[in-house]
């Protein structure tokens, strides 16, 4: 008898939950009606294309463009993709330039801004040269290293022969061992200004009365970085860093541009290989698991970027 009754009063409740919801939106209905466009427009242009994908990775797709032709292979996409030593390779590829782009950008942002927190003479002027990196264009900032890393005529091959540090200019990029580091070199010179404006907004939160505190009582320059200074700063450098790794685990235009893979994939990181599988070879269910990996990656990195936001703020809300 009690669990009978027991099970009434949940139904009872999840029928009064649902008829409270609907009762929230009929009453809100004005509003609703506002928003409907905007989530028809993100239904369209998002989840359609995120549901397609998903459904053209079960597919064997022909090599033209009539996907009408396609057939169900169930997993044998994921299967090849994981078998494959191309996969490997760009995921190892994909890893260093995500992390050494990250890291290097972040630290040398980091640096940056502590060196421009202090008060000096023609520091706005040094401030908006920096920046320059962050807001040229990437397609512009692609083809200017691409110059500055040529063989033949770039400046930096010219620089070292010049100098007596080289017999001839080395293939920066045309080289299997140096492509992928000149990329992350070109990478990281863009992105570390985002890190820097990152922290020197994060540098002006925290407290003088607590470092001039910390001087008093007898506290190194780096006593006071470390215990009073770097606290305040953990949550914008979890975030900046999230933000870096979402970016970089994404990026196209760079490694495109300069050298579309090559040589011997040996650039090739995953949205490249991306592209190139769908448009190149028109492996279009191939592509498309590759696709869905990538937004599950993408996905999980944007979960912990949610959860810093939410730790930032509920300490926010704790001061």
């Amino acid at each position: 008898m009690t669990i009978v009754t027991g099970k009434a009063e949940a139904r009872r409740r999840l029928q009064s939950g649902r008829s409270g919801v609907l009762r929230e939106i009929w009453e809100h209905r004005a509003d609703y009606a506002y928003v409907l466009p905007a989530i028809a427009v993100m239904l369209v242009v998002i989840a359609y294309p995120i549901y397609y994908t998903i459904e053209l990775s079960f597919f064997k797709t022909p090599p033209g463009l009539q996907l009408r032709d396609k057939s169900f292979i169930g997993f044998d996409n994921y299967t090849t993709i994981l078998t494959s030593e191309v996969f490997w390779r760009v995921t190892w590829n994909t890893l260093i330039w995500t992390l050494g782009s990250t890291l290097i950008a972040f630290v040398l942002g980091f640096a940056t801004a502590l060196a421009l927190h202090r008060e000096f003479v023609g520091r706005s002027v040094l401030r908006a040269i920096l920046i320059i990196p962050w807001v040229i264009s990437a397609v512009a900032a692609s083809y200017i290293w691409k110059w500055i890393y040529h063989s033949d005529f770039g400046i930096i091959g010219a620089v070292l022969v010049g100098l007596g540090l080289a017999d001839r200019p080395p293939n920066f990029i045309d080289s299997v061992n140096t492509v992928l580091p000149s990329l992350i070199v070109v990478n990281i010179w863009r992105e570390f200004p985002f890190a820097m404006i990152m922290m020197m907004a994060g540098l002006q939160t925290v407290p003088e009365q607590l470092l001039r505190a910390a001087q008093v009582d007898g506290a190194s320059a780096w006593q006071r970085f470390w215990h009073v200074t770097f606290p305040h700063l953990r949550n914008v450098s979890t975030v900046t860093i999230l933000l870096l790794a979402v970016a970089n685990f994404n990026s196209f235009i760079i490694p495109w541009i300069m050298t579309g893979g090559g040589p011997s994939n040996a650039s090739h990181i995953w949205i490249t290989h991306i592209y190139e599988l769908a448009f190149g070879r028109q492996r279009w269910g191939v592509a498309s698991a590759y696709s869905v990996l990538l937004f599950l990656t993408l996905m999980t990195l944007g979960y912990f970027y949610v959860r810093a936001l939410s730790g930032n703020e509920r300490q926010e809300g704790n001061a």
